[in-house]
């Protein structure tokens, strides 16, 4: 079977079997080796998770504010903890990659790893349904799932920043975008942000404006001593 099935051992630690196998195979596919990729896949699988994320700690934990229950499923569907479940399924090994991709050591890179395991989701979606990439999701995550606890989530950069200046009773912090870079699909963004108690501005950078402004403020928090 494995044989015939280049990823059946993929599809065994998914809990799922593709009946349309060129979808999976798409998800696996970076843009550097072929236009036909997995971005929009992607794109698709991101919303999905979201959403399977948000539902399930909705109900685990009713009485969390808004608040904690946004940084705990920021804590869950971040870049590094997706790289971490796309190494368990050894996505790796499998990715197909351009040259240059592969050189660089694409294979084990966070980004890469974590927007496959994105297009899985959506592959999924299109392959069956969003309700039975809900159900993958949540078996994969499960260990995760099990062991969080709402009290060690810290707040993100933007809102410790904003808090410490309240505190001190200070005007909160202004964030500028100063330069976005690249394809519409894979953009970059540089942001300024502006603290009174700092001389300078400090920059973030990012693959979203949102990322970029929590790099920034990350970086006030550790110039102001609080990082």
């Amino acid at each position: 079977m494995a044989l015939n099935n280049p990823h059946a051992e993929i599809e065994r630690r998914l809990a799922y079997t593709f009946h349309q196998t060129e979808l999976l195979d798409r998800a696996l596919t970076h843009r550097s080796k072929s236009a036909e990729n997995y971005e929009r896949l992607e794109f698709l699988g991101d919303s999905v998770l979201g959403f399977a994320m948000s539902s399930e700690l909705f109900n685990r934990y009713p009485d969390l504010t808004e608040g904690e229950l946004t940084r705990l499923r920021a804590s869950l569907v971040k870049k590094e903890t997706l790289a971490d479940l796309a190494r368990d399924l050894d996505l790796g090994s499998s990715l197909k990659l351009g040259e240059g991709e592969l050189k660089s050591g694409g294979y084990d890179r966070d980004s890469i790893l974590a927007d496959s395991l994105e297009a899985i989701f959506g592959a999924i979606c299109n392959d069956s349904s969003v309700s039975e990439a809900v159900r993958v999701i949540l078996h994969l995550y499960r260990k995760k799932l099990s062991v969080l606890n709402p009290k060690s989530i810290p707040k993100d950069p933007k809102t410790q920043l904003q808090e410490y200046l309240q505190k001190h009773s200070l005007p909160t912090p202004t964030y500028l975008v100063r330069e976005v870079t690249g394809e519409p699909h894979n953009q970059n963004f540089i942001v300024e942000c502006r603290v009174t108690m700092l001389d300078q501005p400090v920059q973030g950078e990012g693959n979203s404006r949102r990322h970029a402004e929590q790099q920034a403020a990350a970086h006030a928090l550790d110039l102001l001593g609080k990082g």
